[in-house]
Order: structure tokens, then sequence, then C-alpha cells
């Protein structure tokens, strides 16, 4: 991945975590590794836990930010959730796969579309 890349991802990242906590979500993790992979944000809402997927693009040109979340994606955060509950231990009612999608604008303010279980 490129550089600038990377920096694109990065800054959806963070808007998106400031988004959601503006909105009364908890951060209880960022960019969680195991050695499966990696979770963008981890969050508490009220008594659930929210995995998080982060997708920035800066042009529609390939659709919207949240069809590169795709079935093999899925499947992937499914099986880093239960290894992060498992190593945490942390026991929520429910838990729930949430897509931020980041539309960086060439002027104004840059677009935030958050999908709640979006699968």
């Amino acid at each position: 991945m490129t550089t600038q890349r990377k920096a694109i991802g990065a800054y959806g990242e963070r808007l998106a975590a400031r988004h959601l906590q503006e909105s009364g979500l908890v951060l209880l993790d960022r960019n969680w590794r195991c050695a499966d992979g990696e979770v963008d944000l981890i969050l508490r809402d009220g008594d659930d836990v929210v995995f998080c997927e982060v997708k920035t693009r800066r042009t529609a040109t390939f659709g919207p930010p949240s069809a590169a979340v795709g079935q093999r994606k899925v499947r992937k955060l499914r099986l880093l959730a239960a290894r992060w509950l498992e190593e945490t231990r942390v026991r929520p009612k429910q838990v729930r796969f949430d897509v931020v999608e980041v539309f960086p604008q060439p002027r104004g303010a840059t677009r935030v579309v958050h999908i709640r279980a979006a699968f």
C-alpha cells in the first residue's frame, strides 16, 4: 500500500472515531491486531460491543466505500471479533458490525456516513 493511501486511511479512521464518539459510542480499541488481521475500531454502544470497519474513498468511481466490504472481509471481521472477545473476556449483550464511510471533499467538510449493523 502506498504512503498516500495509508495516510488517507488513517485520516478516515481518525474522523470515523471522532464521529462515533460524538454520537455517544465509547472507543475501546483502535487498529487492534492479531495474527489473523486487524479491526479498525472497537467501541461500546451501551451494553453492546461494535466492531467497525472504516472505508475511505476520494471518488465514487468504484462505488461507495462500503462496497469494499465483501463476504471475505465479513468472515474475517467475525473471526477477529471472536478473537478480541476471547482475549479481553468482554461479554457484551450483543455484538454489532458497523461500517463507516468517509468521503473527503475537494472543498468543505469531509462527509462521514455511519452504517449501523451493516452485516
